[in-house]
């Protein structure tokens, strides 16, 4: 396999360390996002009470991946991650595939985000200032400076995403400290026979968005101080905070309705269910601020899962799978600018479509290319993780976990998680 030529060897560029990688995979999750709008829409749609229980559970089968995949991030240095790993594990087109699965799935989460940032951020002028404004103006502005960050120095993109996932973290800890403080002890919700109360398959699946992007500080391999080492710190941490911390968020949220009501509560409030527990347990000031926190949360979400698509289109391009143009960098920023600059083109022409035929941009946007790009990722951690044990199939080069344990285990669950979310997709559509 050809070395790459890297992305960013220059002297005016600052390399990426385990924070920077940490800030780009977490502001991927979008805490508040998660907190406000996924946690509640689980509860609803899938009738299980034990989400703590699972987003452990989930934290600890990606752990279990992440050994095998740090590991290979060792050996393989390249901005395509998934697909140079299936490549070397299975041969040119099996990785081919995979890169091609791996686009459609990035590009489809990052693009239905403007549907829920346009929603957002169209309410938050609205209370605020009275002004009524489209949710298509709102998503088109955040689009062009999307493409503006994503244009540049990837440094700068890491300062940006520091300072929000700041702001939106610290405000998820209090509402958790409030809830968890104020409300039910809620001990239930970690007994295993709360795991059975619903579709634990389908709250698997759709929690697994919530973690989409831990995997991604392998993309950054060719911008990073110590490849070697920060790749697999940054994944590790990055499991870890986000299987934590929203396994508390979870049960903060059964302390503050209740275990009795906190489905119900769910099902009736929706994402403004995390408002009407904050403005209780903590005043109306903080819902204030945690509503602007959560357009800045999505805006996050966008830029990072932006700057994965880029890499993508850089890999594709330097193989010549796609356009050769997509695999050049810039020569002052080092950044995949013609990656960049496609992926901000392919989410005009989407969320200008979904505007134009005024369909719905959350249950239609929003929804429908979220669960396309979930799956997508859980079939590509699946693929990824055997190839992985091809690889390492006769090299003794790691130790015996990482190599021989871990992979084989990993695709194992990961396959299992499939099967499940595969055979349950119906409730994720609500059907």
């Amino acid at each position: 396999m050809s070395t790459p030529v890297p992305l960013s060897h220059k002297e005016n560029r600052r390399p990426l360390g385990v924070a920077d990688l940490v800030f780009f995979v977490v502001a991927a999750s979008a805490p508040l996002t998660v907190a406000a709008g996924g946690v509640p829409q689980v509860y609803a749609a899938t009738g299980v009470l034990g989400l703590p229980v699972l987003y452990l559970v989930l934290a600890a089968v990606l752990a279990v991946f992440s050994a095998g995949y740090a590991a290979m991030s060792r050996h393989i240095v390249d901005a395509g991650a998934f697909s140079a790993y299936v490549t070397e594990g299975f041969g040119e087109r099996a990785g081919t595939a995979a890169a091609t699965v791996a686009l459609i799935a990035y590009n489809s989460m990052q693009v239905s985000l403007y549907g829920l940032f346009g929603v957002a951020a169209s309410g938050l002028l609205s209370t605020s200032s009275g002004w009524s404004v489209p949710w298509w103006v709102c998503a088109l502005g955040a689009m062009a400076l999307v493409a503006v960050l994503g244009y540049l120095r990837v440094d700068l993109n890491a300062r940006v995403l520091a300072a929000l996932l700041l702001v939106e973290t610290v405000a998820v800890i209090v509402f958790d400290v409030a809830e968890l403080g104020g409300g039910e002890p809620a001990a239930q919700v970690w007994s295993p026979a709360s795991v059975a109360t619903g579709a634990a398959g389908a709250a698997l699946c759709f929690m697994m968005g919530s973690f989409v992007g831990f995997e991604s500080a392998a993309i950054y391999g060719e911008e990073c101080r110590d490849p070697r080492r920060t790749v697999a710190r940054a994944t590790y941490v990055s499991v870890g905070f986000i299987g934590i911390g929203y396994a508390a968020t979870a049960w903060a949220f059964a302390a503050g309705a209740g275990v009795d009501g906190v489905l119900g509560a769910s099902a009736e409030h929706g994402p403004e269910l995390f408002f009407v527990l904050a403005e209780r347990g903590v005043g109306g000031w903080f819902v204030d601020l945690t509503r602007v926190f959560y357009v800045t949360s999505l805006f996050a979400a966008l830029l990072s899962f932006h700057n994965v698509v880029a890499r993508y289109f850089l890999a594709l391009g330097r193989k010549g799978t796609l356009p050769r143009a997509l695999g050049r960098t810039h020569p002052e920023h080092g950044s995949p600018h013609v990656g960049s600059l496609t992926q901000s083109g392919l989410a005009l022409v989407v969320v200008g479509g979904f505007a134009l035929t005024g369909m719905d941009p959350v249950s239609t946007l929003f929804t429908w290319l979220t669960n396309v790009g979930s799956l997508g990722v859980i079939l590509l951690l699946t693929v990824t993780s055997l190839a992985i044990t091809v690889f390492f199939a006769g090299r003794p080069r790691e130790r015996w976990w990482s190599q021989r344990v871990a992979p084989v285990l990993g695709t194992l669950l990961l396959a299992a998680i499939l099967v499940l979310s595969i055979s349950q997709f119906d409730v994720l559509l609500g059907l």
